[in-house]
C-alpha cells in the first residue's frame, strides 16, 4: 500500500490561494510554496506535475471564486439581477483585490471565452429585464461595464474607497442615463 500523503492538493491549492491574496499571482512560485506548506517543492510536483499545472489549477480556482462570489450577490437579493451582477464585481475588486487584479486587469487576449459567456448572460438579462432588441442591450451592457470596471479597477488599486451606498447610485444614475440615450436613438 502506498504511503499517505501528507500533503494534499487541497492543502497546496489553499496556500497557493494566500499567496496570491496576499502577494498577487505573479509572487506565486514552488519554492516559497512549498515554503509555506511546510515540505520540499517534491510533493507539490507530485500533485501537480508543473508549476504551469498549478497556476492552471489556481486560475480556475480564482475563477471559480468570483462566480460564487456573484452568483451570491445575485441570490441576496439585495439587488435586482443586473445591478447585483455589477455591485459584485465592485465588492470583489475591493475584497479580492489581488484575485480581481488577476482575472480583469491583465491581458486576457488567448482567454475571450471568459468574457463572452458572462457579457451573453448580462445581455440576455437586459433583453429580458428592458425588452431591448440584442443590439441595444449588448451597448447598454458594454457601456455599464466600462463604468462599473472604471469603479472596480479604482478600488481594487486602491485609488478610490467610495462606499457602497454611493456606489449603488451612480450604477442607478448611469443605468439610467445609458437607457435614456438608447430608447431616444442615441447621439444621432
Amino acid at each position: 500500500m502506498p504511503a499517505k500523503r501528507l500533503i494534499t492538493e487541497d492543502k497546496i491549492l489553499e496556500a497557493a490561494l494566500q499567496t496570491v491574496r496576499e502577494r498577487g499571482f505573479e509572487a506565486l512560485n514552488m519554492r516559497d510554496l512549498a515554503k509555506k506548506c511546510s515540505c520540499s517543492t517534491q510533493p507539490i510536483y507530485l500533485c501537480f506535475g508543473s508549476a504551469e499545472k498549478l497556476k492552471c489549477a489556481v486560475a480556475k480556482k480564482i475563477a471559480q471564486a468570483f462566480n460564487e462570489f456573484i452568483e451570491n450577490q445575485i441570490k441576496s437579493g439585495e439587488f435586482p439581477e443586473y445591478k447585483a451582477i455589477g455591485m459584485g464585481y465592485i465588492r470583489f475588486a475591493a475584497e479580492e483585490k489581488e484575485f480581481f487584479k488577476y482575472l480583469f486587469m491583465r491581458n486576457r487576449t488567448e482567454e475571450a471565452e471568459f468574457e463572452k459567456d458572462s457579457f451573453d448572460k448580462s445581455t440576455f438579462i437586459i433583453m429580458k429585464n428592458l425588452g431591448l432588441y440584442k443590439d441595444d442591450a449588448y451597448l447598454l451592457h458594454a457601456e455599464m461595464w466600462i463604468f462599473v470596471h472604471g469603479i472596480a479597477a479604482m478600488i481594487a488599486t486602491g485609488y478610490q474607497k467610495w462606499d457602497g451606498e454611493l456606489i449603488s447610485r451612480m450604477l442607478t444614475d448611469a443605468y439610467k442615463g445609458f437607457i435614456s440615450q438608447i430608447k431616444n436613438g442615441g447621439n444621432k
